[in-house]
């Protein structure tokens, strides 16, 4: 039996989808009160203010990108083969129809102000990956673990930027983002 969804929830899922497909500054909250059907002063009542609402999007985009990452990688025995399947499950990623980019560069993007709270969770996020990646670079045996996480970093921020610009079009650069991983990983480590 399926449980209905909260208005909290339907509003929540409802921004979410248009922030991601359409932007921050694209989105007010009329439209995602329309789009919902529920009203403003529901929205108003479980959000604050539309950032309140950006921020626990990004709080979630959060999780489910850990989750992700975790999920890819869960069969890979080496840190080295961990690196590689994220990369493959991010090309299957950014080359599906379904990847609208990053959540957290397109808010530091729409907001680039380093003291406004959907920043903040953005700047904290990707350095949490740039950390993951630091790590699993040591324990992949590099010889500079700090530049492979750097460029890996950049690597999978260029392949969400070119699914927002390209989306699922055959000439989508991003279709070799698992390769470019490889060549790099193969660079600094050791095999």
């Amino acid at each position: 039996m399926k449980i209905a969804a909260t208005p909290k929830d339907k509003l929540f899922q409802t921004a979410a989808r248009l922030f991601y497909q359409h932007g921050y500054r694209a989105i007010g909250v009329d439209t995602i009160a329309a789009e919902s059907g529920i009203g403003k002063m529901t929205l108003y009542r479980h959000y604050p203010s539309k950032d309140d609402l950006i921020v626990a999007f990004l709080h979630q985009s959060n999780e489910d990108f850990w989750s992700y990452f975790e999920q890819s990688t869960n069969d890979s025995a080496t840190a080295r083969e961990k690196l590689l399947a994220f990369f493959q499950a991010l090309q299957n990623y950014a080359v599906s129809p379904e990847c609208y980019g990053c959540p957290f560069i397109n808010v530091a993007t729409e907001f680039p102000e380093t003291d406004y709270a959907g920043h903040q969770v953005a700047l904290e996020h990707k350095q949490a990956v740039r950390s993951r990646f630091n790590r699993l670079a040591r324990e992949a045996g590099a010889r500079q673990p700090e530049v492979l996480a750097n460029a890996l970093h950049l690597l999978m921020d260029g392949a969400y930027m070119a699914a927002r610009m390209y989306g699922a079009s055959a000439d989508n650069p991003a279709a070799d983002v698992a390769e470019a991983a490889r060549q790099l990983i193969d660079a600094q480590c050791v095999v």
